[in-house]
């Protein structure tokens, strides 16, 4: 995959682009990634790359003509890069954005900065993504989270491809709990299921336990998607249990 980046900082991507998996990477031609100053594309002697607003008000704006050089350039450089624009009025990132994104050929991000960008250069932009509701300085911490999220689900990206289909938010739930040596710290065990050996046991105390974690931590999640028949009488079971506990109802454990 192509992934180019246009911001008016880049020395901010050198590390985070240059360490662990995503170096990996691009040394094995998974990804090819490229980050572009803007102010290259400006047009007077100072590479001036925002201005003062029409129609007053604090802070500046990133330059429309500056902008759109840029756009253009890398959009003739590269053959149709889906094009995104790190702005807060954008979707909200998810999961489900991250493995759309992974099956394009090119991404090019556009990184605002100041109180944001000419509205004139939306014009190029294919799609508009934000990663919450809270304010950052500028669109690049937004747009290395969107790189690792989408790198990661390039096949070969990582070591087992099992991996990524057990991730959190990868089946719409959130992630069982881990466990490694020594089997005992400070009183603490590992649960026995997993010593067992026992595949399929070990299968459903996983999916259990990932749907208890949902529940407790993000009950939305469970709306957004569908637990097939299994799930449904793990979460019914949970939900008694917890209601049962709540009441005070002394039963006999299930």
């Amino acid at each position: 995959m192509k992934i180019t980046v246009l911001t008016i900082f880049p020395e901010m991507f050198f590390s985070p682009l240059n360490t662990s998996l995503i170096k990996k990477a691009q040394e094995k031609g998974i990804l090819n990634i490229e980050v572009v100053n803007l102010r290259d594309y400006a047009k007077d002697k100072h590479r001036q790359v925002d201005d003062y607003p029409f129609g007053g008000g604090a802070g500046m704006v990133m330059k429309a003509d500056v902008l759109l050089a840029a756009l253009e350039d890398r959009q003739r450089q590269v053959p149709r890069p889906h094009t995104i624009y790190l702005g807060p009025q954008g979707r909200k990132f998810d999961q489900k954005m991250a493995r759309c994104l992974a099956k394009k050929e090119a991404l090019l991000f556009l990184c605002g900065h100041y109180e944001g960008v000419d509205e004139r250069a939306l014009t190029k932009v294919d799609q508009v993504l934000s990663i919450g509701d809270y304010i950052l300085t500028g669109g690049e911490l937004a747009a290395l989270v969107a790189i690792d999220a989408v790198s990661r689900l390039l096949p070969g990206f990582l070591g087992s491809e099992e991996s990524v289909q057990e991730e959190s938010f990868s089946q719409g739930l959130l992630e069982y709990p881990h466990y490694t040596r020594p089997r005992e710290v400070e009183g603490l065990e590992v649960p026995e299921v997993l010593l067992s050996g026992h595949h399929e046991e070990i299968r459903k105390w996983r999916k259990k336990e990932s749907i208890k974690r949902t529940l407790l931590h993000r009950p939305d999640l469970l709306l957004q998607e569908g637990l097939d028949e299994e799930g449904v009488l793990m979460l019914v079971e949970l939900v008694a249990k917890r209601y049962r506990k709540q009441e005070g109802i002394c039963t006999e454990s299930t």
